[in-house]
C-alpha cells in the first residue's frame, strides 16, 4: 500500500518520516543504517494506531442506548478494561486498567461501547487524571444515569523508565459523580465490586 500522498492534520507523512530519522540522528544513531532503514516508516505507523483516538468521536459511541431493560436501576459495573495510552509530558506509555460503574435511570448502553470509549481517550497523549475525567464525563452526558464511577489503575514508563526509575508503582485516579459521589453506600458497593476483579490476577 503507497503512503505517498498520506496527510493528516496537515503533516505530510514524509515529514513525519523525516522527523524520526532527525531524532535518530539526535540520539546517536544513523538512520541510513540497514537495520533502521524502515524505522521511521515503522514509527509512523504506530503512531498511526497509537494516536487513532484523535480520530473517534466517544459520545458518538454512547449515542445508541437502549431504554427496554425491564426496569432494570441497579448498578452496573465494567471492571478491567486493559489500556494503553502516552503521557503528554514525555510521550512514554502508560499501561493500565479502567473501571467503570453508573446507575442507569432508564437508559443503558452496551458493554462494549464503554470500552469503546475508554479506547478513543486513551489513544490520545494524555494526563491520567484528565482521562479519568472524560470517561466518566462523557457516560454522564450520554446516559444522564444517577451517578457515574471510573477508577483507573495505570504504571507510568516515565517513571519507570527515566528520571526516578521506580519499578512496581502504579497511580490510581478516580472520578465519582452522581450518587457516587454523595452517596458513600453507592460509592463503596462500586469499590466492593471493582476489588472483587483484583484477586483474579
Amino acid at each position: 500500500m503507497s503512503h505517498d500522498n498520506d496527510t493528516r492534520n496537515g503533516v505530510p507523512r514524509a515529514q513525519a518520516e523525516e522527523a524520526v530519522r532527525t531524532l535518530l540522528r539526535w540520539a546517536g544513531e544513523d538512520p541510513a543504517r540497514e537495520g533502521l532503514l524502515d524505522t521511521p516508516r515503522r514509527v509512523v505507523d504506530a503512531y498511526t494506531e497509537w494516536f487513532s483516538g484523535y480520530g473517534l468521536d466517544p459520545d458518538e459511541y454512547m449515542a445508541r442506548t437502549f431504554k427496554e431493560v425491564a426496569g432494570y436501576d441497579e448498578m452496573i459495573v465494567l471492571r478491567d478494561i486493559e489500556f494503553e495510552s502516552h503521557c503528554e509530558h514525555h510521550m512514554a506509555p502508560i499501561i493500565g486498567r479502567v473501571h467503570v460503574g453508573y446507575l442507569p435511570d432508564g437508559k443503558v448502553v452496551g458493554i462494549s461501547k464503554l470500552a469503546r470509549v475508554v479506547d478513543a481517550y486513551a489513544r490520545r497523549f494524555q494526563v491520567q487524571e484528565k482521562m479519568t475525567a472524560q470517561i466518566a464525563g462523557c457516560i454522564q452526558r450520554a446516559l444522564a444515569p444517577h451517578g457515574v464511577g471510573v477508577v483507573v489503575d495505570a504504571s507510568h514508563e516515565c517513571m519507570t523508565t527515566r528520571g526516578v526509575h521506580k519499578r512496581g508503582v502504579s497511580m490510581v485516579t478516580s472520578t465519582m459523580l452522581g450518587s457516587f459521589r454523595e452517596d458513600a453506600r453507592t460509592r463503596a458497593e462500586f469499590l466492593r465490586f471493582i476489588e472483587t476483579g483484583q484477586g483474579r490476577r
